[in-house]
């Protein structure tokens, strides 16, 4: 599948202003992605796969690319309850805010939003496996008794938006090995794995802690230090 840059704009936000970019697939689907620092190399991307970035990159003079820090980076599927309606069963949105803030006092980062709800399986089927979850069901349980895999999500919009501002390293903000497995396989650097641990509660321990047991996430083995953090 490939994706094209379609426009962008200035998006002054609480956290201050980022450039905010959409990209569109071959489906008609947006995918968006908010920058810090960060100049455009490529107007015309439209790829099936990422290209190599090194070669995207190149378009950029040899000084810009050593005077520019190594971006910090994150990838962020959406979350309409946790993203918008603050929903206290995960930890999207205060993750979310979070990386809009670091990448602001960075001064050279990227948010990289996109568009596969509830880890790819849309939102009504999200809502489905909450159901589930208030029976008692786990999150990752509660997908597979739908008939759903536990994690539907796709990363390979990233080169692109990635090659689109000529990165190809980044410090990410993540908690899942897979995105740095993904990154690394596709030729992007990661420089460094930069944790967050934000936004826990009472109403989200266990999720984490069987995104951490069962899903293979990088989480802390003690919430407790954290559970205050994001009230």
């Amino acid at each position: 599948m490939s994706y094209q840059f379609i426009t962008s704009a200035k998006l002054p936000t609480r956290h201050g202003e980022f450039d905010i970019h959409i990209f569109e697939n071959d489906d008609g689907q947006e995918h968006v992605m908010l920058t810090v620092g960060l100049s455009v190399v490529d107007q015309n991307i439209n790829v099936a796969t990422a290209p190599h970035l090194n070669d995207v990159a190149s378009n950029q003079s040899d000084d810009t690319l050593a005077e520019r820090p190594i971006p910090l980076i994150r990838i962020h599927s959406e979350c309409l309850t946790g993203d918008a309606f603050s929903s206290l069963k995960c930890d999207c949105g205060p993750q979310l805010n979070t990386a809009m803030q670091a990448i602001q006092e960075t001064g050279c980062g990227a948010i990289l939003y996109l568009r596969q709800e509830g880890r790819g399986i849309g939102l009504t089927n999200k809502i489905r496996a909450y159901a589930l979850q208030d029976q008692g069901h786990d999150t990752l349980d509660a997908n597979l008794l739908l008939g759903l895999p536990a994690d539907a999500r796709i990363y390979d919009m990233c080169g692109p938006m990635l090659a689109h501002v000529g990165i190809d390293a980044v410090r990410l903000i993540t908690n899942n090995p897979d995105k740095v497995a993904y990154l690394t396989e596709h030729g992007i650097d990661v420089i460094e794995r930069v944790p967050l641990l934000v936004g826990v509660n009472d109403m989200n321990a266990e999720y984490l802690a069987t995104k951490r047991d069962r899903m293979g996430h990088l989480l802390d083995k003690d919430f407790n230090t954290a559970i205050h953090l994001n009230k």
